[in-house]
C-alpha cells in the first residue's frame, strides 16, 4: 500500500509461504533451471521478494519542511512462474523392466501395498516401503518400470529416473522367467548410463527374480550367465516364496550404512572441528 499522511507508512504484503515435501525441486518456467532443491526438513528459500509498503510523509520531513505533503506508492512484489517437481528421497530404489516383480518384492519386505498384477506397468505411481533388517531400517522406493528409451522420456522414463537420483543404492531385479533376461539386464543398464546424474555408478545389487518358477539347474545356469555379463554377484530370489530375500536385504543394508557414514564424514569435514564451518 502507499504511504499516507499523519506519519503513516504503507503496509507491506504478508509473506506467502508454500510448504512442500522434502525432496521437492523448484524449477523455473522453462522446467530446466533449478532454483532450489529442498533436501532437508525446515529448509527455506525465498523465491520472490514481496512488495514493500510506501513511505509516509514523515519520511520526507526536513528541518525546513516540517509538514511535507509527499508519500511513496510502495513497490510491487516480484512475479514468476515456477514448477514444483517431487523427487522421492529413499535409501534404495528398485530398478527393472515392467513386470520384473518389483511391487511384489516391496509388498513382501515392507507393509507397503502397491498394486500387483501379471501385466506390465501395473505401478503407475511411486510407492515407498520401510524395511527392517538386522535391527536397522531403511526406505525402498518401488517406481514405475523402465523401458528402452526411458532416458529420452519414453514410457514413464524420466519421471522414474528422476526419483532414482535420490536413492543411495539400487536393487536391479531381472525377471528370471524371461526368455531375454540377458537383454533385459542390458536395457536397464543402458538407460541408467544414458540418463547420467551418476545413476550408473551407484552401489547396486543384482538379483534374478521369480526363481520359484525355474528348476534349480536352469536358475543356476541363468545366474552364471548373468554374472559373466554384469561382472558382479547375482542373487537368486523369489518375491512370492521369499527365497533369498533376507540375503538381498542384508546386502542393501550394507550399502545404506556405508552411504550414511560417508555423508556423516562429509558433513563433519564441512563443519570443521567443534561444528564450526571452515573459513
Amino acid at each position: 500500500e502507499h504511504g499516507r499522511g499523519s506519519d503513516m507508512f504503507g503496509a507491506a504484503a504478508k509473506p506467502l509461504i508454500i510448504k512442500v515435501p522434502v525432496g521437492t525441486v523448484v524449477l523455473g518456467e522453462d522446467k530446466e533451471q533449478v532454483i532450489c532443491d529442498i533436501t532437508e526438513e525446515g529448509q527455506e528459500f525465498v523465491i520472490c521478494k514481496g512488495g514493500d509498503g510506501g513511505f509516509g510523509n514523515a519520511r520526507f520531513k526536513t528541518s525546513t519542511n516540517r509538514a511535507p505533503r509527499r508519500s511513496d506508492p510502495g513497490w510491487p512484489g516480484e512475479e514468476m512462474w515456477i514448477w514444483l517437481r517431487l523427487k522421492l528421497i529413499a535409501d534404495v530404489g528398485l530398478a527393472g523392466l515392467p513386470n520384473a516383480g518389483k511391487s511384489t518384492f516391496l509388498s513382501v519386505v515392507s507393509r507397503a501395498k502397491p498394486k500387483i498384477a501379471d501385466y506390465p506397468f501395473t505401478t503407475l505411481h511411486p510407492n515407498l516401503g520401510v524395511v527392517y533388517s538386522r535391527g536397522e531400517e531403511f526406505v525402498i522406493a518401488d517406481i514405475p518400470g523402465l523401458i528402452e528409451g526411458a532416458s529420452e522420456g519414453h514410457g514413464l522414463g524420466t519421471r522414474f529416473l528422476g526419483h532414482v537420483e535420490r536413492c543411495g543404492a539400487l536393487l536391479h531385479l531381472v525377471d528370471g522367467t524371461s526368455d531375454s533376461y540377458l537383454e533385459d539386464y542390458k536395457i536397464i543398464r543402458a538407460e541408467l548410463e544414458a540418463y547420467g546424474e551418476g545413476l550408473d555408478t551407484k552401489p547396486s545389487i543384482l538379483a534374478l527374480n521369480k526363481i520359484d518358477a525355474l528348476v534349480e539347474e536352469e536358475a543356476a545356469e541363468r545366474q552364471a550367465e548373468l554374472e559373466v555379463l554384469s561382472g558382479q554377484k547375482v542373487y537368486l530370489i523369489s518375491g512370492i516364496s521369499q527365497n533369498g530375500v533376507k540375503e538381498v536385504l542384508a546386502g542393501l543394508l550394507d550399502h545404506v550404512v556405508d552411504g550414511r557414514e560417508e555423508e556423516q564424514e562429509e558433513l563433519e569435514a564441512e563443519q570443521g572441528p567443534q561444528g564450526y564451518s571452515p573459513i
